[in-house]
């Protein structure tokens, strides 16, 4: 089977750093409360922040952040048993587009866990063209977006939802998870059929 596997928010527990910081930001050093939908993925969607203040935002902490990230639970194990039954896994992230350096940051954070993928697309805004070019069986991503799109394009989807983030009506293209053991568990099923 071809999995096609997002990097922040599955693999990479960034996204909850990410938030997290955001909001130490908009109450701290911007003195508001800034939140203008809580369960939003994207920052620019999330707070009320000009442009100059999302900017500072990206520029301040995106890169630190990303260096002191942790695995989510159970990623390791899990892509090491995928990747023991021959799945080929591969890596389609927008990681790399606004701070490219967070692509070496987090090729070097794979490699220090012995963590490998037999492709890697970095720079994907949008991952649809790819999934296709790729033929990718299955997708895993923790945005509401990419996997409305792709799902909505007869691509399967499991959606890594965190508990904040949107949620998305499953079908036969979509599954909602919430822990790398039941993407194992999902997985096992969708071969078993």
């Amino acid at each position: 089977m071809k999995i096609g596997i997002d990097i922040d928010g599955v693999i990479l527990d960034y996204e909850r750093v990410l938030r997290t910081y955001g909001d130490l930001y908009d109450f701290i050093e911007l003195k508001k409360d800034g939140i203008v939908n809580r369960n939003e993925h994207y920052l620019r969607n999330r707070y009320n922040w000009t442009e100059e203040e999302r900017m500072n935002f990206i520029n301040k902490y995106f890169l630190e952040l990303s260096k002191q990230t942790s695995l989510i639970p159970g990623a390791k194990d899990v892509i090491h048993m995928l990747q023991k039954e021959g799945n080929e896994l591969i890596v389609i992230s927008a990681r790399g587009g606004t701070v490219k350096e967070m692509k070496d940051v987090a090729m070097k954070k794979l490699q220090e866990e012995g963590i490998s993928f037999d492709k890697y697309y970095w720079k994907q805004d949008d991952k649809l063209e790819t999934a296709k070019n790729e033929n990718i069986d299955i997708m895993i991503d923790d945005s509401y977006d990419v996997c409305k799109k792709l799902s909505e394009n007869q691509i399967k989807m499991i959606y890594f939802r965190d508990k904040d983030m949107k949620e998305i009506k499953e079908n036969e293209y979509v599954k909602e998870v919430s822990n790398w053991g039941e993407i194992y568990r999902y997985i096992k099923s969708i071969e078993n059929k």
